[in-house]
C-alpha cells in the first residue's frame, strides 16, 4: 500500500501520542540494571580501602612505600605483667579495625629554624586523602615544645574511620605518623578497655 502524505501525517501523529503517553521510548527507560545500580548502596569502606588510601597518599607525598601496617602489636614477652597480656589481647581483638603509617626520615638534619620537610611530606599526605573524601575533624593543634621542637595533631574522617595525624619534630629528629580506626569497634570498648589504651 502506497504511503500517501495524509497517512503519513497520522503515523507520526500515533507515533508522537504513543510517546507522550508511555514515555520517549525504550531508550529512557532505565534496564533493571540501571535501576539496581541506582539504589544499590555503596561498597562497603573497610581497612584495606583505608590501607590502599594512606599508601596511595604517600607514595604520592614521596614517601618511601612499606610504611602502612594492618593491626597492630608484637606479642607480651615472657615477663609481661597482667596488664600487658590484657592490653596485648585487646589490640589484638581490635586488629581488624587499625591501619597505622609511620615514617621517620633517614635525613635526621631536622631544624627547628628551617622548613622541617618531613612535616612538608605529611601536608601532602593529608591533602592527597583531604582529596580522597576524608574531612578534617575540628581544628589541628599545634604545640611548640620550646628549643625543643614542635607537636602537630589533626584528625580527619571518613566513611565510618577516623584517621589521627601525628608530626613531632625535635632539635635533630623528626617522625610523622598516622592512625585509622574503625569507629564502630572503639565505640564498643569498655570504659575499662579505654582506659587500658590509654594509660
Amino acid at each position: 500500500m502506497r504511503t500517501t502524505p495524509t497517512r503519513a501525517r497520522r503515523l507520526v501523529t500515533a507515533v508522537a501520542g504513543a510517546a507522550l503517553v508511555t514515555g520517549c521510548g525504550g531508550a529512557a527507560q532505565p534496564s533493571p540494571a540501571e535501576v539496581s545500580r541506582t539504589t544499590a548502596s555503596p561498597a562497603p569502606f573497610n581497612q584495606q580501602n583505608v590501607r590502599a588510601e594512606l599508601e596511595a597518599a604517600a607514595a604520592a607525598a614521596g614517601a618511601p612505600a612499606g610504611l602502612t601496617q594492618l593491626g597492630s602489636g608484637a606479642s607480651p614477652g615472657p615477663g609481661a605483667t597482667g596488664k600487658e597480656r590484657k592490653l596485648n589481647a585487646l589490640t589484638a581483638r581490635l586488629s581488624p579495625c587499625t591501619v597505622s603509617w609511620s615514617h621517620k626520615p633517614v635525613d635526621a638534619s631536622s631544624s627547628t629554624s628551617g622548613p622541617d620537610r618531613s612535616r612538608q611530606q605529611l601536608d601532602a599526605v593529608l591533602s592527597d586523602l583531604v582529596a580522597h573524601g576524608w574531612k578534617k575533624a575540628g581544628s589541628a593543634e599545634e604545640k611548640s615544645l620550646g628549643d625543643d621542637g614542635t607537636y602537630f595533631l589533626a584528625t580527619y574522617k571518613k566513611r565510618g574511620w577516623t584517621l589521627h595525624a601525628r608530626h613531632t619534630t625535635l632539635a635533630t629528629w623528626s617522625r610523622s605518623t598516622a592512625l585509622a580506626t574503625e569507629d564502630v569497634c572503639f565505640d564498643r570498648l569498655t570504659d575499662d578497655e579505654a582506659a587500658l589504651l590509654k594509660n
